[in-house]
């Protein structure tokens, strides 16, 4: 048993251990107080438990911002895997957190995320029902979700530029940073309106693949907070934005498919003070979890799609009412999304069980 402490404190942290089929991580249900707690599964190399866990409260608590300021029907959650150091059977991995999910009673909907896939999750669901982002139907929303969120950062882009450069798209350049299923398909769209792209990836073959596709200029993953651009995309991992990236970022605009991209609250507030939009990522990258809330819920995919689409007239409506109470749109973006959930008691303890 351990603790934490967050800003505002999750309902409850439940830690996976499984040693026969290598599953160690947790699931942390930020809120259940708008539905179930709805977020995907990550699998990633972390140091110890306690990384793992401090990263599953964060994106938790995300989820939360994300699912109310969508009004979606659902609450906040997030299970955090670590991907075991020796090779592993992921079938049984994920039969095993199935089972996990499962011991929830539907107070936790999960579905992909970074690391994880269709076919991790259609082994999830046999030992679960509470799993989303499996193939889908003909005609009906489900399977990978991360077109639908490219989409939403896409028109989050496109809402931006209006915004803050007063042009669309064309002839201007985006710097994409990671190249995973959301980054990619971005960039495929970004190619299309017009735009310059500058693109940046760990992996070689996958950077390759996507500047060669889309003609974009590669750059090194940190070296591409010094490109000077109208918009940087971050779409890898959480925190890129903290004191130092400020400093050094030469773009007007910040709007991309990562989650809690900013480091602390204060990097946002940062990013006013030089005069850069921040597009806070819980509005801008929706699109996923608006396609899993479908597929689990039932709506038809119709829905589901016009429900993305309006991903850049949310954005356009939380600016506005930043600018209204002279707020940086981080600031107004989480005192919206507590209002709706109804946050909880700031700063008190949380238990892990």
């Amino acid at each position: 048993m351990c603790d934490f402490v967050s800003a505002t404190p999750p309902e409850s942290v439940h830690v996976l251990h499984d040693p026969s089929s290598g599953l160690d991580g947790v699931i942390v249900l930020h809120s259940t107080r708008r539905g179930p707690a709805a977020g995907g599964c990550r699998l990633w190399t972390y140091s110890s438990g306690a990384e793992a866990a401090k990263d599953a409260v964060r994106l938790a608590e995300g989820m939360a911002y994300k699912n109310a300021l969508a009004d979606l029907p659902l609450g906040g959650g997030k299970a955090v895997l670590r991907l075991p150091p020796t090779p592993f059977d992921r079938r049984l991995l994920f039969k095993a957190f199935g089972r996990e999910v499962a011991r929830l009673g539907g107070n936790y909907v999960t579905a992909e995320d970074v690391g994880t896939t269709v076919s991790d999750m259609q082994a999830a669901s046999e030992t679960c029902r509470h799993v989303a982002g499996l193939g889908a139907p003909q005609g009906r929303p489900g399977g990978d979700p991360s077109p639908w969120t490219a989409l939403g950062v896409f028109l989050s882009i496109q809402e931006s530029a209006r915004r803050k450069l007063g042009a669309d798209l064309k002839g201007m350049t985006v710097a994409v940073q990671g190249l995973g299923n959301v980054g990619s398909h971005l960039c495929g769209l970004l190619h299309e309106a017009g735009v310059k792209l500058v693109v940046a990836e760990p992996r070689s073959h996958v950077a390759a693949k996507v500047a060669c596709r889309y003609e974009a200029t590669l750059v090194g993953l940190d070296a591409i907070l010094d490109t000077k651009c109208e918009i940087f995309a971050p779409c890898a991992l959480g925190a890129v934005i903290d004191e130092r990236a400020v400093m050094r970022l030469r773009t007007r605009v910040v709007c991309g498919g990562a989650n809690n991209v900013l480091a602390t609250d204060e990097d946002g507030d940062r990013l006013a003070d030089r005069d850069v939009l921040y597009a806070p990522d819980y509005i801008v990258n929706a699109g996923g979890i608006i396609n899993v809330a479908a597929e689990y819920i039932g709506w038809k995919i119709e829905e589901a799609e016009a429900r993305v689409r309006q991903t850049g007239r949310r954005l356009a409506d939380l600016l506005d009412f930043a600018e209204r109470k002279g707020l940086a749109p981080h600031r107004a973006a989480n005192g919206l999304a507590r209002q709706r959930i109804g946050a909880p008691q700031m700063g008190r303890m949380m238990e892990v069980v």
